[in-house]
């Protein structure tokens, strides 16, 4: 199996993690920063806004399981990417939408993703397209946070349930088994 990587920012990465962990294909789900200009980042520095960082994702998979198109499309279907440098109450560049792309055939395929995401968007779609830059990993305690800490707080209750909704509405074949039900 040869694995290939994606780096997705839609918002705040707990919301962002809970939804690609559950479809078939991927292996892992990492919560970092990238973007920015500051060399190991914390969060704390990361959500004062001041850092140029976005929370992403960096999901592991296998291409033979999942294409990049399809992760792209559920990407755009599990948050607004007409929202610019927000997510619902999330306000600031550290959670606007953006793809980085770790290739040139990522890039192509980022430019075709929000061409088809436009169709189903009322509003024009705000997402960028960036150079990966340095991947930073965030702190410990926000890996695998909503099985971990998210199920107990309010934000994430409120936040994330919605996404896994649109997910298995739209994207059920997609999902692993224990996760149709």
């Amino acid at each position: 199996m040869a694995e290939e990587q994606a780096i997705l920012a839609g918002g705040c990465f707990w919301c962002t993690e809970a939804v690609f962990k559950d479809l078939i294909g991927v292996t892992t789900v990492e919560s970092g920063y990238i973007g920015g200009h500051v060399d190991r980042p914390t969060y704390r520095q990361v959500c004062g806004g001041d850092t140029g960082h976005a929370e992403a994702i960096r999901v592991t998979y296998d291409p033979d399981q999942i294409s990049y198109d399809d992760l792209l499309d559920i990407f755009f279907a599990t948050h607004d990417p007409t929202q610019l440098n927000r997510q619902g109450n999330d306000v600031g560049t550290q959670y606007r939408s953006a793809i980085f792309p770790l290739n040139a055939t990522q890039e192509e395929a980022a430019r075709r993703g929000i061409e088809r995401a436009g169709a189903g968007w009322p509003a024009p779609i705000v997402t960028t397209i960036e150079q990966p830059g340095t991947w930073w990993p965030a702190e410990d305690y926000h890996q695998d946070y909503w099985e971990n800490e998210g199920q107990r707080n309010p934000y994430c209750l409120a936040v994330i349930p919605p996404k896994l909704q649109k997910l298995r509405k739209s994207f059920l074949a997609r999902l692993k088994a224990d996760e149709t039900a």
